[in-house]
């Protein structure tokens, strides 16, 4: 539930398909099983138990109904080493809403708590933001290239990480919007590094909800150091994800590229927020999140 990357998977190097990230097995009615790569030391990726989580809430509700927001709290570090029990709880199924609650359970004590909202399609008038006309990801490095010759042994390990894409704009970048002051900023390209099934929309939302915890953290502390690709030395602070939520507006695929907006306005009280809105290649804003991480300045060591 840390900054993302910067610990990898000790198990074979052998990348699975992304959708592998976010399989469940059905234990009983309303009760599933998964297991979460790490995404720091010793603490399972917080991004893939929301989505996991998710999986499971999705798993009590009709097609007819879609997700349409989440909100989540991160409440103990999750083992990556054992399995995570989810246990949902139906709430409510109206005529249009329908609501679930999710717990996530490790060693009999509850680690993650979401409630995800779902609803029937309706029609009506729209409107957006504007996609800032910045360069697509074809005309930006690969982070991964870079991360494998400076660390092999570590990239070989991170076999979660290494099944979605994704391509950083550097802040000089054409077309990206001006910073303001005290609000710092990152894009980033993000998808699914191999594709998802054509006939499973709630598929689609579990990957796009596992990928906005991979960079959303480390936008709030953007004004102590960089995102760990583009940090050297040792990271100067202590993060972790204390809540996240999202809320989908159109229908979108993950695994083609999504840019991810983010800005973090606030930082106090050991405390970070940050905002982020994904837009397709066609400049629709699909889904938007939000995401409060502990923020620390790690303490510097003694000779």
């Amino acid at each position: 539930m840390n900054d993302a990357m910067d610990q990898g998977v000790p198990a074979d190097d052998q990348v699975a398909p992304f959708v592998e990230l976010l399989r469940i097995e059905e234990l009983d009615e309303n009760l599933f099983r998964g297991r979460c790569h790490a995404g720091a030391p010793m603490r399972a990726f917080g991004g893939q138990v929301a989505a996991q989580a998710l999986t499971a809430a999705g798993r009590t509700i009709g097609a007819e109904r879609s997700v349409h927001s989440l909100h989540g709290y991160f409440l103990r570090p999750g083992d990556p080493t054992r399995p995570i029990v989810y246990q949902v709880d139906r709430i409510r199924d109206g005529s249009s809403y329908a609501t679930r609650r999710v717990t996530a359970v490790q060693r009999g004590e509850a680690i993650f708590t979401m409630s995800a909202s779902f609803k029937r399609p309706e029609s009506s008038a729209e409107r957006q933001r504007t996609m800032p006309p910045v360069p697509g990801p074809e005309e930006l490095p690969d982070p991964f290239v870079a991360w494998e010759r400076a660390n092999p042994e570590h990239f070989a390990k991170a076999t979660g990480f290494r099944a979605l894409e994704m391509r950083f704009l550097p802040a000089d970048a054409p077309g990206m919007p001006a910073e303001l002051p005290g609000v710092p900023q990152q894009f980033v390209w993000l998808r699914t590094g191999t594709p998802l099934p054509d006939d499973d929309p709630l598929l689609q939302v579990c990957a796009l909800t596992y990928l906005s915890d991979l960079t959303l953290a480390s936008t709030t502390a953007l004004h102590l150091e960089p995102h760990s690709f583009g940090r050297k030395g040792p990271r100067r602070t202590l993060l972790a994800s204390l809540d996240h939520a999202m809320w989908f507006h159109r229908p979108f695929r993950a695994d083609e590229w999504l840019l991810f907006a983010q800005r973090s306005p606030s930082a106090s009280d050991g405390r970070g927020l940050a905002l982020g809105e994904f837009y397709n290649r066609d400049g629709l804003l699909v889904a938007s999140a939000v995401q409060e991480t502990l923020l620390r300045e790690a303490r510097a060591t003694r000779p």
